[in-house]
């Protein structure tokens, strides 16, 4: 009894000759889906890339491999090679070369029918997606601790101002602790902070150096220890002091830990501007941001104190939540901050 491709069965002696598979127009195997789209497996593996529907419906468009080339961009190899790599994938033959030009063979014709609907839904697609990207870029959301939100963050935003003068920014200041909490809950697209390293949860980069200084005003006795102030006397004594969760007080804290950390605060303030004016007051020692009291200092309104061997050094950073790089507005204004590291 004869197999179903005409070869004798189970090993039989007669003479007849397998049937050959048909050929394709472009010279390969039809309808073998063993050799060509697998019938299994995810969506990805089994449709055809939208680089090679693109080559075939420009040949049907423009009867010509060459002219298909040029519109995609690519050279007449490079858009031979796509419809060959689709031929495969498929196991049909598509495309019908001559001297006169390419056209597509009847199957063709019906896979370009398909193919028209995938690149339509595509374009859809990317349409929708580049709609989302505009309504992203028209907003930008920023969280800032104190220091930065009031004297850096002013400046990098009337600059961001000028290279996207359509983008809505709102600004909310706060510790860092509020900060890196804004960006985990998804309220903020971009945080600024200071402190000791890197929050959890967030990736970020170093966008400027800052140090603490302890400033009294002027007749104070620390102003005539020589050699610097001891980092214990400093540690024992009230001061003005950022909140708990700050990155001042962080630093602070971690700076004072060998000498029993520092005492019970003086006052405890969330505001740098606040912080300023008490110390100008003279109710007490402050510790301060460099950064916010240059002009106090020049004064001589204000007068820092050095602490013997005490590094109260420290980095400003913009953060963002882990494995989400900033794009669009907050891309533009991390760059704008950067060259103060």
């Amino acid at each position: 009894m004869s197999g179903r491709n005409g070869r004798k069965a189970d090993g039989g002696s007669g003479g007849e000759r397998a049937e050959e598979p048909p050929r394709s127009v472009s010279g390969i195997t039809g309808g073998a889906l063993a050799d060509g789209c697998p019938e299994g497996g995810s969506l990805a593996r089994r449709v055809p890339d939208l680089g090679l529907l693109e080559v075939l419906l420009a040949v049907d468009r423009l009867g010509s491999l060459g002219r298909a080339a040029k519109e995609l961009g690519i050279t007449q190899p490079a858009a031979s090679g796509r419809v060959r790599s689709l031929e495969r994938h498929l196991g049909v033959g598509l495309v019908a070369r001559s001297p006169r030009g390419s056209r597509l063979t009847p199957t063709g014709v019906l896979v370009a029918g398909w193919a028209r609907r995938v690149t339509e839904a595509a374009e859809a697609f990317d349409a929708g997606a580049r709609a989302l990207r505009g309504r992203r870029d028209s907003r930008l959301r920023v969280a800032a601790s104190m220091t930065i939100g009031e004297y850096l963050l002013p400046g990098w935003l009337v600059a961001l101002r000028a290279v996207r003068p359509d983008t809505a920014v709102s600004l909310r200041a706060g510790s860092t602790r509020t900060v890196v909490r804004g960006l985990l809950d998804g309220e903020a697209d971009l945080g600024f902070v200071e402190g000791l390293g890197v929050p959890a949860g967030t990736d970020g980069a170093v966008i400027a150096r800052d140090r603490l200084l302890v400033l009294v005003r002027p007749g104070h006795p620390w102003t005539a220890v020589r050699g610097g102030l001891e980092p214990a006397e400093l540690a024992r004594t009230p001061l003005i002091l950022r909140e708990e969760g700050s990155g001042t007080r962080e630093v602070l804290d971690a700076a004072l830990t060998p000498y029993g950390g520092p005492e019970r605060p003086l006052l405890e303030l969330s505001s740098t501007t606040a912080l300023k004016s008490a110390a100008l007051s003279g109710v007490g020692p402050a510790v301060l941001s460099e950064l916010v009291v240059g002009e106090e200092v020049e004064a001589g309104v204000l007068v820092p104190v050095p602490v013997r061997g005490l590094g109260l050094g420290r980095v400003l950073r913009a953060v963002w939540r882990r494995g989400e790089r900033p794009s669009g507005a907050a891309r533009d204004l991390l760059s704008l901050t950067r060259g103060n590291a």
